[in-house]
């Protein structure tokens, strides 16, 4: 068994022209021996945003804290409490419009890459 504070984690910081404020921990992953998935988190900083991108696999996001917006295809509002199911080969993208750090918990299935 594995308990963890995620904050003790050291992240990985992405700041360029497709991803913008955006830090993300591997929490739960292959170095624990976790054969079927990985759970990452990541923070949005406000203004900041995740690459529009697609890839094979499906994966489920929780949001934890803060708010901000989903794409698909069209925006779509998001905030605490909220869970998102993206299959694969979706288009997606997920940026903060929120005054406060947009925390988020991403599952994906193992042999994905961490991050």
């Amino acid at each position: 068994m594995k308990i963890i504070e995620y904050s003790s984690i050291p992240s990985t910081r992405f700041d360029n022209k497709l991803a913008h404020g955006v830090s993300g921990r591997v929490v739960i992953g292959s170095a624990d021996h976790a054969n079927n998935f990985c759970m990452r988190v990541f923070e949005v900083a406000p203004g900041g945003h995740t690459p529009r991108h697609t890839h094979l696999w499906e994966h489920e996001i929780f949001i934890h804290t803060g708010s901000g917006e989903v794409w698909n295809g069209d925006w779509h509002p998001l905030s605490a409490g909220h869970a998102i199911f993206i299959p694969g080969n979706e288009e997606h993208q997920i940026r903060n419009r929120g005054d406060v750090p947009l925390v988020f918990v991403c599952l994906i299935p193992s042999g994905a890459p961490e991050l």
